[in-house]
């Protein structure tokens, strides 16, 4: 009974500390002036007069539509190809197959930041930099080496699942969508949203690629923003960061239960 309450006790004090600085940043938005930091937590009056700014003086909304494009498009292409690589090594024998499988783990635990320079070369002379397309590219192709907690939960549905939709004539595109996606919905929602996190929230790889304005995303557009005459306009860039969570959290929050279930069902049956 003494352990327990010891450590409520203290997740409740790690969770204090965890959302204390987001609330902060929340609070701060609505607050006057502009400066961050106030020796109240509670503003004495609230405005919105930041947000107003932001979509005022920068192409916020352009930013947004944006950013949800290139995440959502990378979400939908990153999800498929890394069901399929894991589907193709789960039930797929083929000569190669395990040095394949080897070669793309060991290059998923290289940092993705190393290979920036090649990257950018080959977007350079593909005529594909400041667009869209080459971070949806680079965010898609990079997926399949996330395989392995596909793979681990596929290698436990039956193979007799399988073959009786064999025997009826079933090939391996009704086998995959038919019988493999409709028992992997918490695996599946746990790999989209991540996805979309990912891309949505992404920054360094961005900041490379996209030079105008009018093609920046939310976070390479922040950061741009404090580096300019708003240099010093703290409560505006808490409103950016307010309006940048709010999709990721709204996510998070209605999909919370198939994320803890994806997040184990390769790790648990695999």
């Amino acid at each position: 009974m003494f352990s327990t309450v010891v450590h409520h006790i203290l997740l409740a004090v790690i969770a204090i500390i965890t959302i204390y600085p987001a609330i902060w940043v929340v609070l701060a938005s609505f607050r006057p002036g502009t400066a961050l930091y106030s020796e109240h937590l509670l503003p004495d009056r609230f405005t919105i007069e930041h947000y107003k700014e932001l979509f005022k003086s920068f192409p916020f909304s352009q930013w947004y539509v944006n950013t949800l494009k290139i995440a959502v498009v990378s979400m939908i292409c990153s999800t498929f190809f890394v069901l399929l690589t894991g589907y193709a090594f789960s039930r797929f024998r083929f000569k190669g197959r395990k040095t394949l499988m080897s070669g793309l783990f060991v290059l998923n635990m290289f940092p993705s930041f190393m290979s920036m320079i090649a990257v950018y070369i080959l977007l350079l002379n593909m005529n594909l930099l400041n667009t869209h397309s080459a971070l949806i590219f680079v965010y898609s192709a990079g997926a399949a080496m996330g395989y392995l907690l596909v793979k681990g939960f596929f290698d436990t549905i039956p193979r007799s699942l399988e073959e009786a939709a064999r025997i009826d004539g079933a090939n391996h595109w009704i086998v995959f969508f038919k019988i493999f996606m409709p028992l992997s919905k918490p695996l599946v929602v746990y790999l989209a949203v991540t996805s979309f996190a990912a891309a949505f929230n992404d920054f360094i790889f961005a900041q490379m690629v996209l030079r105008t304005k009018e093609q920046q995303t939310l976070a390479v557009g922040l950061y741009n923003m404090v580096n300019t005459q708003f240099s010093t306009q703290f409560t505006i860039f808490a409103a950016g960061c307010v309006l940048v969570a709010l999709p990721i959290t709204i996510v998070f929050m209605c999909f919370q239960r198939f994320l803890v279930e994806g997040l184990t069902a390769g790790a648990e049956k695999g």
